[in-house]
């Protein structure tokens, strides 16, 4: 029997506009630290990805490349993650963020999918859901923060292949 339990994944990709260390990234580094704490006390908070580095997972970089930055995390609900994005102090680095990041060359940058309570995503699998997203728009599969989805009823979201991948 298939559990309707889920939360949902979010990844996150920008690349860093200067390097990490230089003084046009000073406030973007400074504020890693205490964004990433309120998102960690935020109302529907579950995991993040955090790296060796000292501060957040700016040392990860998966299948984009050394100049991109992740960000990947998960939350309850959507409603929880939209809080966090644009009802917190989140949303003072959101607005500021074209000063340090940009997404010059990377199609799609945001995509969040739906997951099995319990169940950790990895990288490559944000990055084969915002491809997918990249493909075919916003689906149950792979959706947006405007646009989210919902899976069909019953599915179980630990075997969700959309039918592009299924062979």
């Amino acid at each position: 029997m298939a559990s309707n339990a889920c939360h949902v994944a979010q990844l996150n990709i920008a690349r860093a506009r200067h390097a990490l260390d230089s003084a046009v990234m000073a406030d973007f580094m400074h504020g890693l630290d205490p964004i990433n704490t309120l998102g960690e006390s935020s109302p529907g908070f579950v995991w993040r990805l955090v790296g060796e580095a000292e501060q957040g997972a700016t040392d990860i970089h998966g299948p984009f490349g050394d100049n991109v930055l992740i960000t990947m995390s998960v939350w309850k609900s959507v409603e929880d993650l939209r809080n966090f994005t644009y009802a917190s102090g989140h949303l003072d680095y959101l607005r500021r963020r074209r000063e340090w990041l940009d997404h010059y060359g990377i199609t799609g940058h945001l995509v969040l999918w739906r997951i099995p309570v319990g169940h950790v995503p990895t990288v490559d699998e944000g990055a084969d859901r915002l491809a997918h997203l990249d493909r075919h728009g916003p689906t149950a599969y792979a959706f947006t923060l405007r646009q989210p989805m919902q899976p069909e009823p019953g599915a179980s979201l630990a075997r969700q292949i959309p039918a592009d991948r299924a062979q």
